[in-house]
Parts: structure tokens; C-alpha cells; sequence
């Protein structure tokens, strides 16, 4: 059983049903794509949540519903009377969103920081995929994290994977000269990494996909699956260099968890044995189901039935 750890934030969710209804779920980009790895891993995968949360009814519910999922708990903090952060969505005509969020406060804010009573560096350090996003990295301290990049290091040696979403939220950071260097530094202890080419291109200056894979290439990582929306992807592994085309939707709800859920039906697949093509593939089957339903995680129901060439596709 492959072993895998989600760093991050579950928050509360809040979407329109409609002009004066909002609706309330639990969600964070690493947790929706725990919860998708752990739908689809079965009994290859264990996945594990790394967190903290309040004592609240909503921190309780938000546990509840990880340990519905098959998400483990053990490491995610209960802060006494605290609550956990929250956001609200709002979705336009052609299924993109936008986010108010409200996270100053969350306690998850002190992961790896010096109230965490949890020791989880080296437990963490002896998982086999640590899997982590650039919204991660944007509610520590910089001494949070540097305690994290150890860790990274510390798990690398000991032969685990790190696994690198550099999705870029502005409004997160106090500079986007602040995140450029989280990010890269982040990138430098990476293995699998998925930036999306919006992002790169705002933060980075890359004219194209294929000038983002050549300068994370640079910086050392060895699979790259660089996300292009409606365009599909670019896949670079070793002598791998190819675009795999994204799936038509006809009619595209809301985008909300798209990139999540294709980084699990991606790692779902490669942990399975298949080859990154055939990965990108799962992929773009499960975020092409995932943006015909509101919210960023779709009801179990919907989820693509398994095929032969990997989970999710």
C-alpha cells in the first residue's frame, strides 16, 4: 500500500444555490484532491490528512466528512476554540469562479509553526508521497516554511515522493516576489509537479507551456504535467515531451476542483503502473465530470466508473 499525505487547509465552503441561498461543504484544494485519491486508490492507497482545525461543530463536521471519504485524521490538530477559515464562490455564465475568502484566522495557519503540538515532521518524513500546493505555502510563516522544506528533504532522502500543485492565489501572499520564491524553493525539492500555465505565465513571465516545463526542469523536477484548461495538458518525463487534449464538455457547470480532481485521477493512475499519457488521460476523464457538478467534490455517484488503463478513466 502506497502511502500518501495531503498538506494543507480544509475550509468551508459556501456556494449560490441561488441569488439569496448559499450552500454550505467542506473543501481546501489539497483536501479535494485527498478526498478524489482516496475514492479512487482503494485498497493501493491510504491517504492522510495533515491539518489543523477548531473544536467547533463545523471543525467536527469537516472531520467527519474526511473520515467519510477514507481520509485519515490522525494528524490533522483540534485547537481548542478555534474555528476553521471559510470561502465563498461565486460562478459566472461559463462556469469560472471567483472566491471571497476569510482565512486570516484559521488555525491551520499554524502548521509547522511553533503552537503545533502534533510532531508530525518525522512522521511525515516516512510517508511515500507528500503531496502539497503553493495555497499550502501561502498561509504559513516563512519559518513554517523552512521547517516544511526540511521535512520535504528529510523524505526525499528516505526515498518518498513529493508531489507540488503551484497554484498562485494573489491575494494570498504579501508579494507575488513572496510567492515566487516559496514556490521555487518548493520546486526545487519536487518530483511530481502540476503548475497550471495561467498561473505560471501571471507569475513567472512563461510565454508558453513549453517554456514552463524547460525552467522547472531547471530547478530539478522530474515529471512535469503543466495544466492548460480547455487545451489539455503538456506532459514532460524523461524522453516524454507530448500534449494530451482535454475531454469536450458540452456543458461546464463549474470549474471549481478541476485541477484537484485531474491531479488525483493523474497520481491515482501513475501509482497504479500506468504511464503519464495514459495518467493524463484519467485525468482530464474525472475533471471533465467534476466541472458538470457544482462545488469540488462531486457526489460519489458521479464519479467516472474504473477502466482498464487506470482509476478514474
Amino acid at each position: 500500500m502506497i502511502r500518501i499525505a495531503a498538506i494543507g487547509e480544509c475550509m468551508i465552503e459556501l456556494t449560490h444555490s441561488d441569488e439569496s441561498t448559499l450552500s454550505i461543504s467542506f473543501a481546501g484544494d489539497t483536501m479535494n484532491t485527498a478526498s478524489y485519491l482516496a475514492r479512487l486508490g482503494g485498497d493501493m492507497l491510504q491517504t492522510d490528512y495533515i491539518s489543523r482545525v477548531g473544536d467547533d461543530r463545523y471543525s467536527l463536521d469537516m472531520l467527519a466528512r474526511m473520515e467519510a471519504e477514507g481520509i485519515g485524521t490522525s494528524l490533522v490538530e483540534k485547537v481548542p476554540g478555534e474555528s476553521p477559515g471559510l470561502y465563498l464562490i461565486r460562478t459566472d455564465e461559463a462556469g469560472e469562479r471567483s472566491f471571497i475568502y476569510h482565512r486570516s484566522t484559521s488555525p491551520a495557519r499554524g502548521l509547522f509553526g511553533p503552537d503545533q503540538s502534533l510532531e508530525v515532521d518525522e512522521t511525515l518524513s516516512y510517508y511515500d508521497v507528500i503531496y502539497v500546493s503553493a495555497i499550502s505555502l501561502q498561509i504559513l510563516t516563512e519559518a513554517a516554511r523552512r521547517r516544511l522544506w526540511k521535512v520535504l528533504d528529510v523524505a526525499r532522502r528516505r526515498g518518498g515522493t513529493v508531489v507540488f500543485d503551484t497554484n498562485y492565489r494573489p491575494a494570498g501572499w504579501d508579494s507575488a516576489e513572496a510567492a515566487r520564491q516559496a514556490i521555487e524553493q518548493t520546486l526545487r525539492r519536487t518530483d511530481i509537479a502540476f503548475p497550471t500555465f495561467d498561473d505560471e505565465r501571471l507569475l513567472f513571465g512563461d510565454s508558453d507551456t513549453g517554456a514552463c516545463v524547460e525552467r522547472l526542469a531547471a530547478w530539478g523536477v522530474d515529471e512535469i504535467v503543466v495544466k492548460n484548461g480547455s487545451e489539455g495538458c503538456l506532459v514532460r518525463h524523461g524522453d516524454l515531451y507530448e500534449t494530451i487534449p482535454a475531454r469536450a464538455v458540452a456543458e461546464v457547470l463549474d470549474t471549481t476542483g478541476a485541477g484537484d480532481s485531474f491531479n488525483a485521477g493523474y497520481l491515482a493512475a501513475r501509482f497504479a503502473g500506468a504511464t503519464p499519457v495514459a495518467a493524463a488521460k484519467c485525468g482530464h476523464v474525472l475533471a471533465a465530470e467534476v466541472i458538470r457538478w457544482p462545488g469540488a467534490v462531486i457526489p460519489l455517484k458521479a464519479m467516472p466508473a474504473p477502466a482498464l488503463n487506470g482509476p478514474g478513466c
